[in-house]
């Protein structure tokens, strides 16, 4: 048998991406005394300790660092494998990579003029994580994707700006500038805000990796953020948008990797900025 299967290693990777055994069941849609054996199942095979555990933490053991490491990398190309085995027909669909929520509308109208190109495949959604849509496209998973500059690494792909916006301070109602018309970047100087992952640099303030806990967290007052004015549309009860002037603008770009001439592709890419050039 083998060390370690496939699924064993996507429980192991989401345990220590979650550090918390009660959310990556949850994500597993796994029971969590079965989640727990497994772990130690795989600790026992290997002869190595992947956790630290008490009942109020879990932390990464060296050994455990080195496997999420390697282990995603395993998991990524086992992905691409099978997704291009599958587009080895050549009338696959083409994959097209955004934040949940994060597309400022602009999808339904990229989509229907796609469809309208000769020879236009079906287009699959992919959702990402906060920070990831960059490896989407240059591991493959991806085709295609949307992306937030300057927040997304932009190296290696070609790009068309397909919507510029202000930035915004998300504060909740009762903060001390919620009143007010605009906020400079100093006016935030002593505030929390959160870390990203993946981003360092960040923030000093709890992890986020979904808009709603963001939002969660702005409302009670621990964290604030300045984000693209869309990715805060509609604006959630509770909570004040204000603009950042000197924070700069934001573009939301339709990418892929900048070596990918594929016709379909192409296509996609000259439907999408076909919209920028009609507004």
């Amino acid at each position: 048998m083998d060390l370690l299967e496939i699924r064993e290693l996507r429980h192991f990777v989401t345990v220590a991406e979650e550090l918390h055994f009660g959310r990556a069941a949850d994500r597993l849609a796994v029971a969590q005394p079965a989640l727990s054996k497994t772990i130690k199942r795989i600790e026992s095979r290997l002869h190595v300790t992947l956790f630290d555990r008490t009942s109020r933490s879990v932390v990464l053991t060296p050994a455990g660092a080195a496997l999420l490491e390697h282990g995603r990398h395993a998991l990524n190309a086992m992905t691409v494998a099978v997704q291009n085995t599958q587009h080895a027909t050549g009338d696959a669909p083409l994959r097209f990579v955004i934040k949940p929520g994060g597309d400022a509308d602009l999808l339904s109208g990229i989509l229907a003029a796609y469809a309208e190109q000769p020879g236009a495949r079906r287009v699959d959604i992919l959702f990402s994580g906060a920070t990831d849509r960059t490896d989407h496209l240059h591991d493959g998973r991806a085709d295609a994707g949307l992306l937030y500059a300057p927040f997304d690494d932009l190296d290696g792909l070609a790009t068309e700006t397909l919507h510029v916006e202000d930035r915004v301070a998300i504060l909740p109602e009762e903060h001390r500038l919620a009143g007010h018309d605009i906020v400079s970047l100093g006016d935030l100087a002593d505030e929390t805000f959160p870390r990203w992952p993946g981003v360092p640099g960040s923030g000093s303030g709890p992890e986020i990796t979904v808009a709603s806990e963001l939002i969660a967290l702005v409302r009670i007052g621990r964290v604030v953020a300045v984000l693209p004015r869309s990715l805060i549309t509609p604006v959630p009860p509770g909570i004040v948008c204000v603009p950042v002037p000197d924070a700069g603008p934001s573009r939301i770009v339709i990418a892929r990797r900048d070596d990918d001439h594929r016709d379909h592709v192409t296509a996609l890419i000259a439907a999408a900025a076909s919209l920028r050039h009609r507004t």
